[in-house]
C-alpha cells in the first residue's frame, strides 16, 4: 500500500461507519458487519468499525476493505477443505453470500497459551485453572507458550453489545443448542481448517495463534463457513523468526494483528467495562497499517486501497 501518513489521516474523516440501503432487504447490523437479507441471499456491508473486548471503540480507515478482501482469499484458498458461503464480491467492501442458518456457537481455536481478556485461555490460565472448555491443561506453562496440541475451545454467541462466554462441548449439547454429531462433523471441520491455515501461515514467515470459525447450515444440512475465516479480526497473527527471542526476553511476540488495539486500551485500564477511552487518529492510522500488512504479509497479495466515497461507491457497483 502506497499511503502516506498524511492521506491515512484525512481517511480518517471518510471511514464507512453506518449504512443504510434498505432495498437490499432485511437489516441486521453486527459490531462490525451490516447484513441485508432477501430469500436466500445476504449482502454483508463490512465496515470500518472496530471492536474489541465485545465493545464497538469507532472505526479505522481501510478496515473493512481488508476484512472483505482477505476473507475472500481464504475462502477461496481453503475452498477444497470446506464449502463457504461466498457467491460475489462487487466491491471492495461488500460481499453477497448464500444464507445459511447459523450455529449459535462461535468454534475457536487455540495454538498457544496467550491472550488478554477476560475470557481468554491465558487469564484462565494465570489465575490457577487448570480446566478450560472442557480440556485438562498441564502445570508450568508460559505465557505465549505453545500449547501441547491445539484446542477447541468454543463459546457462546452474546446478542449485540453483550459478552461472549467460554462453554464446553458437553455444556452445548447437554442444553440442547447442538446434538453431539453436528459438534462432532463441526469440530473436526475447523479443526482440518485451523492445520490448514497453521500450514499456510508458518510457509508466509507467521504463526496462527488462534482463531474463531463461524458455521452455518445449508439447505441440504451441509456445514458451510460463514462471516470471515483468517482475517486480523478474527485471527491472531505473530512473526515467526521473532518468536523465540521474544520468548527467550520474556516479551509479547510481535503482532500483526487487532491485539495492538486490545493492548492500548489495557494500558489505560480499559477491560470492556463502563465507557471505553476514544481511540486517537494516531492509534487509527497505526492500527490501518497493520491491518494492511497483516493482509499482504498473509495472502502474499498486495493491497490496493479503493479511496473514493464508499457509499456512493457501493450504490453504483450494486446498482441500487
Amino acid at each position: 500500500m502506497a499511503l502516506d501518513d498524511q492521506q491515512l489521516l484525512e481517511l480518517c474523516d471518510h471511514t464507512l461507519d453506518r449504512t443504510d440501503f434498505s432495498n437490499l432487504g432485511t437489516k441486521f447490523e453486527g459490531k462490525v458487519r451490516d447484513s441485508y437479507v432477501r430469500g436466500d441471499t445476504r449482502t454483508i456491508v463490512v465496515s470500518d468499525r472496530v471492536s474489541a473486548f465485545d465493545v464497538v471503540l469507532g472505526t479505522i480507515p481501510l478496515k473493512g476493505q481488508v476484512l472483505n478482501q482477505m476473507a475472500a482469499f481464504w475462502f477461496q484458498k481453503l475452498s477444497d477443505l470446506a464449502s463457504n458461503h461466498l457467491i460475489d464480491v462487487p466491491d471492495p467492501n461488500v460481499s453477497i453470500v448464500r444464507e445459511c442458518a447459523l450455529l449459535p456457537v462461535e468454534f475457536v481455536y487455540r495454538g498457544y497459551l496467550t491472550g488478554s481478556t477476560s475470557t481468554s485461555i491465558w487469564t484462565a490460565y494465570d489465575r490457577g485453572d487448570r480446566r478450560y472448555c472442557g480440556h485438562d491443561l498441564p502445570d508450568g506453562l508460559k505465557r505465549h507458550e505453545q500449547l501441547p496440541t491445539a484446542l477447541l475451545t468454543p463459546t457462546t454467541k452474546a446478542e449485540m453489545g453483550a459478552h461472549d462466554e467460554v462453554t464446553t462441548k458437553s455444556e452445548i449439547v447437554a442444553n440442547g443448542v447442538m446434538s453431539a454429531e453436528l459438534y462432532a462433523r463441526a469440530e473436526a471441520l475447523t479443526g482440518s481448517l485451523f492445520e490448514a491455515g497453521t500450514h499456510f501461515a508458518k510457509e508466509r514467515g507467521l504463526i496462527l495463534v488462534d482463531t474463531k470459525y463461524e458455521l452455518g447450515l445449508d439447505e441440504n444440512g451441509d456445514l458451510v463457513v460463514i462471516d470471515e475465516i483468517h482475517t486480523p479480526d478474527s485471527s491472531r497473527y505473530w512473526y515467526a523468526d521473532s518468536y523465540d527471542s521474544a520468548m527467550s526476553k520474556g516479551e509479547s511476540p510481535e503482532a500483526i494483528d487487532k491485539e495492538y488495539i486490545r493492548l492500548w486500551l489495557g494500558e489505560r485500564g480499559y477491560k470492556g467495562e463502563g465507557t471505553p477511552p476514544e481511540l486517537s487518529d494516531e492509534v487509527r492510522c497505526e492500527a490501518a497499517r497493520r491491518y494492511v500488512r497483516a493482509y499482504e504479509q498473509v495472502s502474499g497479495l498486495s493491497f490496493t486501497p479503493d479511496l473514493s466515497e464508499p457509499i456512493s461507491r457501493i450504490r453504483s457497483n450494486l446498482g441500487i
